[in-house]
């Protein structure tokens, strides 16, 4: 059995996780969906990410199988919702998932529900009972990720993009005990 755990990225995680990230918007393209292609996520966030320690990284045999953004508190992002509302409404107390990518060594072994539960542990750990995530109206797979591990969709949301009109974000929301 291998060892499968969730722990915070370093800065000798980066040149990994900027591969990873690399790998997923060439996947995204591939697939025809709109989603990370105008240069988002960029080196710098990616950096500041860890920086900052919201970075996480998901270890399979002593290997980076994945990686995700776990953002605390006020996302402005979420600030404004579309078509729907959120449970604790927009200033509620809460985590954000972001930059969630899976290695193209480990894709297609279903650790994105590894992954996403680990980050809600770490949420719950943390004193957050509200954990929201997005993801593009085209990513069908992240959809079923993000709903097959228990969020609801709320609504939409619109993400600001540098020299780019906002572009619309599907909205999910989980509520843990």
């Amino acid at each position: 059995m291998s060892a499968t755990y969730l722990r915070q990225a370093t800065n000798q995680d980066l040149p990994e996780i900027k591969k990873i990230i690399s790998d997923a918007k060439a996947f995204l393209k591939k697939q025809g969906i709109d989603q990370w292609q105008d240069g988002y996520p960029t080196d710098e966030d990616l950096e500041t990410d860890v920086k900052f320690g919201i970075t996480y990284v998901l270890i399979i045999d002593g290997q980076i199988a994945a990686t995700a953004a776990l953002h605390q508190g006020l996302d402005v992002s979420y600030l404004q919702i579309h078509d729907g509302e959120w449970l604790n409404g927009v200033h509620g107390r809460y985590t954000a998932i972001h930059r969630i990518a899976m290695s193209a060594d480990f894709r297609g072994q279903h650790l994105s529900e590894k992954m996403i539960s680990g980050l809600i542990t770490i949420s719950s750990v943390l004193g957050y009972k509200d954990v929201r995530i997005d993801t593009h109206p085209d990513n069908k797979g992240m959809q079923h990720v993000i709903t097959t591990n228990g969020f609801t969709k709320r609504g939409t949301i619109y993400m600001e993009e540098k020299d780019h009109e906002a572009s619309p974000r599907y909205a999910y929301q989980l509520i843990i005990e």
